[in-house]
């Protein structure tokens, strides 16, 4: 099933990696009581664990249908909930430094991101389901296509959310808002780009950015089927999808929002109140 042997070395340093990154981001998530990072960058790393622990388990036995169903599902659906992390860092970035610069409210660009980062998921795990299941190549065929429906979607998805994310920060640092907006956060004026503000775009844009160049892979790569050149390339797979992965939460991890931001998203809409979003 995977069309060649998996490292059994590259099986080992990921999942010792992921494993470190997993716990290093379940301490911070405690530390800093920022709940919402356990079901998104923390689920997300305990998946990928489990992912490369099956291609560890693949290196010695690499014509088993298990571990490789194992891996596949797993490593095509954690990432889903590490950019869910980035969404929820990008909103509150825009309630800190002025909603009016946005072109979505902050709420509204959480929800519909999150959203489209769920269907995302549900379109890709029965894609998983019924090509882990399917006892004939086009069964399995089939399955591999609703997958890349699912990922083709949260890729689209991310192009739409950094167009909007780029939108939001050149419009800040322009100052130039939308026309008749007001920033509402705690009725007060926007925060100053302050060091940890940049260092917290800097972190989430890293992580994106990882996340979009994975996105161009794994699209292409179910693009070119269960036995294309791509998927039975395993460098491919370690430098575009698993060192990608790594990076982003890496990334989130330096640049930890428990540290860089103030307030998280559930003290932030209890301190709005009634105030209505511009």
């Amino acid at each position: 099933p995977f069309n060649y042997v998996p490292s059994f070395a590259a099986g080992i340093v990921f999942v010792v990696l992921f494993g470190l990154l997993t716990t290093i981001h379940l301490g911070q998530a405690l530390r800093s009581r920022m709940w919402w990072l356990l079901p998104t960058v923390v689920i997300g790393g305990i998946g990928e664990s489990i992912g490369w622990a099956g291609r560890l388990w693949g290196s010695k036995n690499p014509t088993s249908q298990n571990p490789f169903l194992m891996q596949i599902t797993t490593t095509i659906i954690s990432p889903t909930f590490i950019l869910a992390a980035n969404f929820v860092i990008v909103g509150i970035l825009i309630r800190k430094l002025g909603t009016k610069y946005s072109r979505l409210r902050p709420r509204l660009y959480t929800i519909v991101f999150c959203s489209t980062d769920v269907v995302a998921l549900v379109v890709q795990s029965i894609g998983g389901a019924m090509a882990s299941e399917a006892k004939t190549a086009s069964g399995a065929q089939t399955g591999g296509h609703i997958a890349l429906g699912g990922i083709a979607f949260q890729f689209a998805a991310v192009v739409v959310y950094m167009l909007l994310s780029t939108e939001f920060f050149v419009r800040f640092l322009l100052k130039k808002p939308f026309p008749g907006r007001e920033d509402t956060i705690y009725g007060a004026p926007p925060s100053v780009l302050d060091s940890r503000t940049k260092q917290m775009i800097v972190g989430v844009g890293l992580s994106t950015l990882a996340m979009f160049i994975r996105g161009i892979y794994r699209t292409i790569e179910l693009a070119n089927g269960w036995s294309g050149r791509i998927i039975s390339t395993e460098s491919y797979f370690i430098a575009l999808d698993g060192s990608m992965i790594a990076f982003s939460m890496l990334a989130l991890s330096v640049f930890h929002p428990g540290r860089l931001l103030e307030v998280e998203p559930a003290a932030e809409e209890k301190n709005n109140g009634s105030i209505t979003e511009a």
